[in-house]
Parts: C-alpha cells; structure tokens; sequence
C-alpha cells in the first residue's frame, strides 16, 4: 500500500508541468536570470568535471604505461649486466687454458710457467681496474674498521707498529667508492 502510494507521488511529480514565471508571483525576471546563470555553471562545472576525470585517466594510463616499461627494462638490465664482464673475463679463461697445457708438456721448465702465469695475472687486475674494482692497501696502514676486518692481534714488532696492521691474510677490495671485501688482517698491539 506504501508503495502504491509512493508511485502515485512520483507520477504526479513527473506530471506536473514547468511553471512559466510569468505566471507565479514574486519570482522576478532577475532571479529567472540567476537559475538560467546557475544551470550554465552548472553545466560547465559538469563538463570541466568530465575533461578533468578523462586528463586524469589518461595520466594515470600512461604512468601505469611507464611503470611497466621501467620494470620491463630494469629486469632486462639485470639479466645482461653481469654479460659484459663475463664476456671480458673468458679471454682469461682461454690464458688459463693455454698455460694448463704448456704445464702438461714442458714440467721441467718452471721459468715459462711462472711467466705464462704473471702474464695471465696482469690481464686479470688489469681488467678488474678497468672496472672499477681497487685493492685496498693494509699492510703498515693503521687500522679502519671502514676497510680492514681484524682477525687476530700479535705483539708489535715496534712502538711505531701498534695499532696497525702488520699482516695481510686477504687482500680487501672496493669497486669504485665501497667496499665489496674487507681485508682480513692482523693488528699489532
């Protein structure tokens, strides 16, 4: 019954017919300017509303485009970082190889080993320079926790040795400004 009566009320809403101002009493040309004024604001606000909602959608769209092509090309950076030094490092490999033979079929002569051996040596640091990586310097240095790690302490072999480091057990290095391995060393005290 409730509903029937709310249908009704709504039928005689959607019935009733626009008034003409002329007609109804107190409303004055004025005011009929400010509705039709409000209802032109209203009307742009609405469209300014949809442009505003279409910009941000777009906007949206394209960062979430630029997300993916970012993550895309870091995830392909990672995977073909570590080639270039690989690829640099198997002309070292092929060194290794040829001295591997050469000590096969000459073991008598050590002094073409040690050659072949240095040779090899200096290619290797030579590249680890180049990219970027230093040995860290120990041994008479005085003691930083920043680049040495201490593994054991023996008595000084002189005043002026105390607190540094007077053995290197392994070397530390830095690939460009950090740390990547300490050096392990003993301190005098």
């Amino acid at each position: 019954m409730e509903k029937n009566k709310k249908h009704q009320e709504d039928e005689e809403i959607d019935n009733k017919e626009i008034i003409n101002t002329e007609e109804v009493p107190g409303i004055t040309e004025n005011a009929a300017d400010e509705l039709e004024t409000n209802a032109d604001k209203v009307a742009n606000l609405e469209q300014k509303c949809k442009t505003l909602e279409n910009d941000y959608l777009r906007l949206f769209a394209e960062f979430d485009n630029y997300r993916k092509r970012t993550l895309k090309e870091k995830s392909e950076l990672i995977k073909s970082a570590g080639e270039n030094i690989l690829t640099n490092i198997l002309p070292l490999i092929d060194d290794f190889e040829r001295a591997l033979k050469v000590m096969e079929e000459t073991p008598g002569n050590l002094k073409t080993l040690k050659e072949g051996v240095e040779l090899i040596y200096s290619k290797f640091v030579s590249f680890l320079n180049q990219n970027g990586v230093k040995a860290i310097e120990a041994e008479g240095e005085d003691f930083d926790t920043e680049f040495h790690e201490a593994v054991t302490t023996i008595p000084a072999p002189s005043e002026e040795m105390k607190g540094k480091v007077v053995d290197s057990i392994q070397k530390g290095y830095m690939l460009h400004d950090k740390v990547i391995r300490f050096s392990k060393v003993v301190i005098g005290e």
